[in-house]
């Protein structure tokens, strides 16, 4: 199964150093964005391992921490497991990559 999520806010990203309550709401509109485009395949997975493939295609060239991209959506991932009814201790393994810049339709492919 294949599940996209918008770009992560800068707001997200863990060298971001702004106040909790300011992310919050972000963070929150996040996760729920993930629960619901989860929610909405109808699925519920077994509580094993579920090798995930995660693919960030970016606004821009700009250079990106590969670690700083994964702990971005983490809210996303969360959600996305709530909404699969699975804790996400059993997403793995987890392989991530950047696919070609997308200036026009930035976003995060999740494949379960």
């Amino acid at each position: 199964m294949q599940i996209t999520l918008s770009w992560p806010s800068p707001l997200l990203s863990p060298n971001n150093r702004s106040h909790w309550a300011k992310k919050q709401p972000v963070k929150s509109a996040y996760r729920n964005e993930g629960y619901w485009k989860a929610d909405a395949l109808g699925i519920q997975l077994a509580n094993y391992k579920h090798p995930v493939k995660i693919t960030f295609y970016p606004p821009n060239n700009k250079p990106r921490d590969i670690d700083n991209c994964l702990a971005s959506i983490k809210a996303g991932l969360d959600g996305i497991a709530d909404g699969l009814a699975i804790n996400d201790k059993f997403f793995r393994p987890i392989t991530i990559d950047f696919g070609d810049p997308d200036g026009k339709n930035p976003r995060v492919v999740i494949e379960i």
